[in-house]
Formats: structure tokens, sequence, C-alpha cells
């Protein structure tokens, strides 16, 4: 009988990084490859915590979860932080995990530099997620149709 194959301890950086990352960008390249946290994006408003201990927890232990949140409403707006104890679990999570459906929804992982107080809250103009403001089409699972298109659509009573 053959033993299973060995994982690689690494898993692919995506070419995306934060711009508001205060370092440079040797720096956070760093601090990618030794992180154990990770930003999970294209969630439902209405996925719970409970719902992503579920369903992140098979990957390992999490230390803890960060909902992110409109930064006007304090409602949820579709991301969050997951931050594993063991860079090995956050790994497990990033090759078996990401791409997979949670709330009926395809959620995507990237790793995080870290997670810093004030980061949980959308960067958008509106309080949530700058994507969401241009997106075009009905998606119930993140609150309707995009920002832009519903002030189109919806006139505004004075």
């Amino acid at each position: 009988m053959n033993p299973a194959p060995k994982l690689n301890s690494y898993v692919e950086l995506s070419s995306y990084r934060d711009q508001h990352f205060k370092g440079s960008r040797a720096d956070q390249e760093k601090r990618l490859r030794q992180s154990s946290t990770l930003y999970v994006g294209n969630m439902s408003f209405y996925t719970t915590e409970e719902q992503i201990y579920e369903c992140f927890g098979r990957a390992g232990d999490i230390k803890r979860v960060v909902i992110g949140l409109d930064k006007f409403k304090k409602t949820p707006c579709g991301f969050c932080f997951v931050e594993y104890y063991l860079r090995e679990d956050a790994e497990n999570c990033m090759r078996f995990i990401n791409g997979t459906r949670l709330d009926d929804r395809i959620i995507r992982s990237d790793w995080d530099a870290g997670f810093i107080e004030g980061r949980q809250f959308g960067r958008g103009k509106s309080g949530g997620q700058v994507r969401d403001e241009y997106r075009t089409d009905y998606d119930s699972g993140r609150g309707g149709y995009g920002k832009i298109v519903q002030q189109k659509i919806i006139p505004k009573i004075p």
C-alpha cells in the first residue's frame, strides 16, 4: 500500500494586494507567507457566524472570525476574516474550502496579512463593498441589485 501523497506546505498567493497595507510590498509578501488569517469574500449578507465556524472549522481550529460590516449601517456586507491558530490549517482551508458553496454562494478565500481593528468595515462609498456598487445584476444573497443600478431604478423621494 502506497502512503498518502504529502501536501505542499505552501499554498499559492494571489496577485491581489491590499492597497491599504502599511508597509512595503516585500513586507506584505513576507507577512502573507507566514499568515494564518484569510479574507473570505462573495459571502451572502445573511450568512451567520455559526455557519462560518461550521464550514471553516473543517480545515482546522479557528482562533476567531470577524464578519465584515457596512461602515454606516453596521450590517453584514458579504466578507469576513477567518483566523486560524496554525498556518497549516489555513493552508488546508485554501486547498479544500476555497471555491466551495456556503449559504448558496461560491465563496473565495485569499491570504490576509493579518486583521487589524477597523478593517472589518466596507470601503465602498455607500459603506459596503466597492465591488457591489458596480454590480448590475440582481443578487438576493448580496442584498439585491447593485447600488448604482438600484439608485437609477428606484427614484428617491424628497
